[in-house]
């Protein structure tokens, strides 16, 4: 199979610019993963036609990953039960697949830390992936959302204001604008990071975001985005090819991407 025959792969977002899954894929072996920024009105009419334009597979970020799973025609129990999918598989007959390794992907990050106890910042796709991973590990979760009324349902406690826990996990996109302080969208300071024994931030900057700036100037413990990029897409890797990730490979591809922003 020559170069241009090879399957194609993708991530689809909304932006999705800052996105280091293709230095990641690619170094480990999906030549042809490439960004896929689709805006939300276009997102079905687009993921529909992947299989024609020769896509395989697609990773899914904000703002999709519950329209992924509305969209697909089989789903995986954990996607279902989360509410939200990014990993898509593509076949022949039109059938998309819908999986969720960020649950996963979260919990190999997180390794052995404590979590007895976690507040999650967010409701989206990704905040239903971490509760639903952390509730499962026996974490007693509380959810934090600027619409409370979203966070309604989820397996969690829903609060209004910071809690003291043994995890915060910042889900939402706040980190993303380099210009602007995550304290001031998040109910948060930064002395009140010392409430946690580890921060998570989903987001990914090189340096690190603010919020996990923050919490190393305070000795806590953090776990950057792209590590968790790293898990869940080695799952991914596995799911659409068969063969184990080389993980050290792609950890050092993605941060080498990072460090170049």
């Amino acid at each position: 199979m020559g170069a241009d025959d090879a399957p194609r792969y993708g991530v689809l977002g909304w932006p999705v610019g800052h996105s280091r899954s293709p230095a990641m894929m690619q170094a480990a072996g999906l030549t042809r993963y490439q960004r896929l920024p689709v805006a939300p009105d276009a997102f079905a009419d687009t993921v529909r036609a992947l299989y024609g334009a020769g896509f395989r597979g697609a990773n899914v970020t904000i703002p999709h990953k519950e329209a992924a799973l509305a969209l697909a025609t089989t789903a995986s129990a954990a996607a279902r039960e989360i509410g939200a999918a990014n990993t898509l598989t593509f076949a022949a007959d039109g059938e998309i697949a819908a999986e969720n390794t960020d649950a996963p992907g979260l919990m190999g990050a997180l390794a052995d830390r404590p979590m007895r106890s976690a507040l999650v910042l967010g409701a989206g796709g990704s905040a239903r992936a971490a509760i639903w991973a952390l509730s499962r590990a026996g974490a007693d979760v509380s959810i934090w959302n600027r619409t409370p009324e979203r966070a309604a349902g989820l397996d969690g406690r829903v609060v209004r204001e910071a809690v003291a826990a043994d995890i915060l996990v910042n889900c939402t996109s706040v980190g993303l604008d380099r210009s602007s302080s995550p304290f001031k969208d998040l109910p948060l300071s930064a002395d009140g990071l010392r409430e946690y024994k580890t921060v998570v931030d989903l987001v990914y900057r090189a340096g690190g975001t603010a919020l996990l700036r923050e919490a190393v100037k305070r000795g806590i413990v953090t776990v950057d985005g792209l590590e968790i990029l790293v898990c869940q897409g080695a799952l991914s890797f596995t799911l659409w090819t068969g063969l184990a990730a080389p993980l050290d490979l792609m950890r050092a591809s993605a941060r080498d991407a990072d460090s170049q922003l």
